[in-house]
């Protein structure tokens, strides 16, 4: 994952080189930028990452999808919190039915029937670690929406920063992880936490890991430099919304597959939670206009109150 986030510091530095002597807003920034100011980012990234796939292992992937919603409940209280930014009533109803949406999806799994290989404990434990997860997450988010505003910094050159962070911190932690042992919560023949050896001959062995480890770390490095154009660009509620429109994709081709069962509640809990974010993100606006209950007030745009007036108190909300 940070090597393909890496990757696009790579491509920041073709693009400067390509754009030498043209003058390009988005590649030069208009405070003095330090890198480290994106160590937090990448530790929270690294962190959250790390436990939602270790509660992957113990839920099925259209749960693990939808309670990953939970993001914008901690990202627009952390935006009230940290930005200084201002919820509409929209959006706090948008939240309190989110919840609502975690509730329905959480007694889909309570009421569904496991196998052995997802005891009904590990799914409890795995749903919890998840939502705990998306906290970490959503100060992530927060993170770089401070940072990207208040230094200019382009798309490309957080992404692949934060990605420089965490595959050095984490190529550095293979050496311990090599030698603690991890007993039955360990999938390495040698019992260990992590057995970069092992993974290095499976993938030498087998070309079509290696395969889809080069998808993996391109479709990472456009994903994670999409999310950051749209953060700079509109918000970072704004990217949580859309990263969650992706849950019916996952939980149609899980069903699809064989991989879980069908469960009504899922369908429920799914439609509550984009009903949710839809609110937060104010898309009933454009439909109440249409039906001619009145035109809603012009608001101004998140980024446009962050970015008003100096740079330097972010966190003013006026």
């Amino acid at each position: 994952m940070f090597l393909g986030e890496f990757s696009c510091l790579a491509a920041f530095y073709l693009l400067q080189c390509r754009l030498a002597g043209t003058p390009d807003p988005s590649t030069d920034p208009q405070q003095p930028f330090n890198p480290l100011l994106f160590l937090p980012p990448a530790l929270c990234d690294m962190t959250g990452t790390s436990i939602m796939y270790v509660a992957l292992n113990m839920t099925s992937a259209s749960s693990f999808q939808m309670l990953r919603g939970a993001v914008i409940i901690f990202t627009g209280l952390f935006s009230v919190a940290f930005l200084g930014r201002r919820l509409v009533l929209s959006q706090w109803l948008g939240i309190l039915v989110t919840i609502a949406g975690l509730v329905v999806v959480g007694l889909a799994d309570l009421l569904s029937k496991h196998d052995g290989q997802h005891k009904l404990s590990e799914v409890i434990t795995g749903d919890l670690l998840i939502i705990m997860a998306q906290i970490i997450v959503s100060i992530q988010m927060v993170l770089e929406e401070k940072f990207v505003y208040k230094h200019n910094v382009h798309p490309l050159r957080a992404v692949g920063t934060e990605g420089l962070f965490g595959f050095v911190i984490l190529s550095l932690l293979l050496v311990p992880m090599y030698y603690i042992p991890a007993g039955s919560f360990s999938g390495s023949p040698r019992g260990t936490l992590e057995d970069a050896l092992d993974a290095f001959c499976q993938v030498g062995h087998q070309p079509l890991i290696a395969l889809a480890l080069l998808g993996n770390i391109s479709s990472i490095a456009f994903f994670n430099f999409a999310g950051i154009s749209v953060t700079k660009e509109l918000s970072a509620t704004t990217r949580m919304v859309l990263d969650s429109l992706r849950t019916i994709v996952i939980w149609a081709v899980s069903l699809a597959l064989g991989w879980e069962a069908f469960h009504p509640l899922q369908i429920l809990g799914f439609l509550i939670l984009l009903t949710g974010t839809a609110l937060y993100n104010g898309l009933h606006r454009p439909l109440l206009t249409r039906l001619g209950r009145g035109r809603p007030p012009m608001e101004e745009g998140e980024h446009e109150r962050l970015l008003g007036g100096s740079r330097t108190p972010i966190n003013d909300g006026s």
